[in-house]
């Protein structure tokens, strides 16, 4: 596979906070803690403090998630105290949702990987932090393949790793091809988190990668002194709110708003905030759960898993629980986390290294062929449809589709005209000028008519040059944002090989994977 790079700046697709984060502009450096190169990753092991006895919790819980799953990575190597984690994390889309969920578990995994070569001396495990208590149904809900839209609908609420997938039976009639790995996962199992576990445990096992599910009581156990300073002291808010302004003020749009209380309440089928009256009562939003300090607090205690962390206080969660150095995310991802390095610092816990996943282009071996044939470069691609083919007509064109030289002798003309005209009657300017303006407008039409019967003479070519834009980008936005990996790995069982062997986590470009 032949791959072709650009800057990601040159395809218009991402936020100057993104843009300027990757390219290390000075002015967000306080916003951060290191920028994750191979050798940064050295004084990130050092930094990174975490005991004993959290190891042990989580490898229980691990293997109690990993019970019932054959062919389990080695879960037994984060006992040991050199062992660290590289992290991604997303939502459980419905069959892996779009592409880029996919290159975020590779590149995590291609992470892992590199420094186990640098630093040999430790072991590096790639973890999907499965975003099982997420209640946004709709942003999991649907994927497409083949460019054809499927959708989920249940009755179902709460959080999504709590609900039961086998309601997607339906769903499974639906679509013409045979997906058996998924109906497995879907079928067989009694949750939505259990059913990703499978799945991803199929795809990505045999390369280490570890799928956590920290919809866990044990786990909420060790994050629960910071739940109960956020139930009390409501700190982080301020926190981001603090950074928030400031990134602001240098001219950045933000991602997040965070809440005076960052946690919900979680039981089954509900997962609603927590907020905090005047009476100093806590309630349940859109519930008739209500709870005095002391009650709240008690509940805490005897159940943390009844408090779930939101986007502000996840990140902090993942980091108190995990030996973690990085976080792998997307291009909406690392700008709010750059929203939360005061929180981090406020509960002395380590901001870990913050990089973004690959970015890339899949493209099938026709449509490789045509964009040869076409004499297309990556970045002719990324433009905008009507200038690529405004340019492309320009480039293959025989004729001169402008009347430039022309309107330079013909200006000349009657500019002659306009002198002499003004010599007889000064009044006749504006009619001499009206006149030219007509000529000018007539000229303009006259060139659009060219341009359109070249589009005819070019029919062929345009129409492939089409073609190839609207497979690349479906709908007018990135393949990987929409299309989902069965579109290439059922034509193509290597697909995810071929990925993980041409990605590589330090380059922060977008790829064009050409067959």
């Amino acid at each position: 596979m032949d791959c072709q790079y650009l800057s990601l700046a040159s395809t218009g697709q991402f936020s100057s906070l993104f843009l300027d984060y990757i390219t290390q502009k000075d002015k967000l450096t306080p916003f951060y803690n290191r920028f994750p190169t191979l050798a940064a990753f050295q004084e990130q092991i050092k930094e990174k403090a975490f005991d004993e006895s959290k190891r042990q919790i989580l490898v229980d819980t691990l293997e109690r998630q990993y019970q019932s799953i054959a062919n389990k990575p080695d879960l037994s190597v984060l006992l040991r105290s050199n062992t660290f984690t590289v992290t991604t994390g997303h939502q459980l889309n419905i069959f892996t949702g779009p592409l880029y969920i996919v290159y975020k578990l590779i590149t995590t995994i291609k992470l892992a990987q590199r420094l186990k070569e640098a630093y040999p001396a430790y072991n590096f495990v790639p973890v999907y932090w499965m975003a099982t208590e997420d209640h946004d149904f709709a942003e999991i809900n649907h994927f497409s393949m083949f460019g054809r839209n499927y959708d989920w609908q249940t009755e179902q609420r709460g959080a999504v790793g709590r609900m039961n997938p086998q309601e997607l039976e339906a769903l499974f009639k639906k679509i013409p091809e045979k997906l058996t790995l998924f109906e497995d996962a879907y079928l067989k199992h009694g949750t939505l988190a259990d059913s990703a576990r499978y799945y991803v445990n199929e795809l990505f096992g045999a390369e280490g990668l570890v799928c956590l599910d920290a919809d866990d009581a044990a786990l909420k156990r060790i994050f629960a002194p910071i739940m109960r300073d956020e139930l009390i002291n409501q700190q982080s808010g301020e926190l981001v709110q603090k950074k928030t302004e400031q990134l602001e003020s240098l001219g950045y749009k933000t991602v997040i708003t965070p809440r005076d209380i960052n946690l919900f309440y979680l039981d089954d089928q509900l997962r609603e905030r927590i907020e905090r009256k005047e009476d100093g009562t806590y309630r349940v939003l859109h519930t008739k759960l209500k709870f005095s300090e002391t009650e709240v607090l008690a509940l805490l205690d005897d159940h943390p898993e009844k408090f779930s962390p939101n986007v502000v206080l996840r990140p902090l969660y993942q980091e108190t629980i995990l030996p973690n150095l990085a976080y792998i995310g997307g291009p909406s991802e690392v700008p709010y986390w750059l929203q939360l390095k005061g929180v981090f610092e406020h509960f002395e816990t380590t901001y870990p290294l913050l990089m973004p996943r690959n970015f890339a282009m899949y493209v099938p071996s026709v449509s490789a062929k045509r964009i040869c044939k076409l004499g297309l470069t990556p970045e002719e691609l990324f433009q905008d449809t009507l200038t690529l083919k405004r340019e492309f007509i320009d480039h293959h064109t025989r004729h001169s589709l402008k009347f430039d030289n022309e309107n330079k002798t013909v200006n000349k003309a009657l500019d002659a005209i306009l002198h002499k005209a003004q010599m007889v009657d000064p009044t006749l300017e504006k009619a001499v000028l009206a006149e030219t303006k007509r000529f000018a407008n007539a000229v303009a039409r006259l060139e659009k008519k060219m341009r359109r019967a070249e589009e005819r003479n070019q029919e062929t070519g345009v129409r492939q040059l089409l073609a190839v834009k609207e497979e690349l980008f479906p709908n007018g936005g990135l393949q990987e944002r929409s299309e989902n990996f069965l579109t290439f790995f059922l034509n193509d069982r290597t697909f995810l090989q071929k990925m993980l062997s041409v990605f590589d986590p330090f380059d922060y470009r977008m790829q064009l994977c050409l067959e």
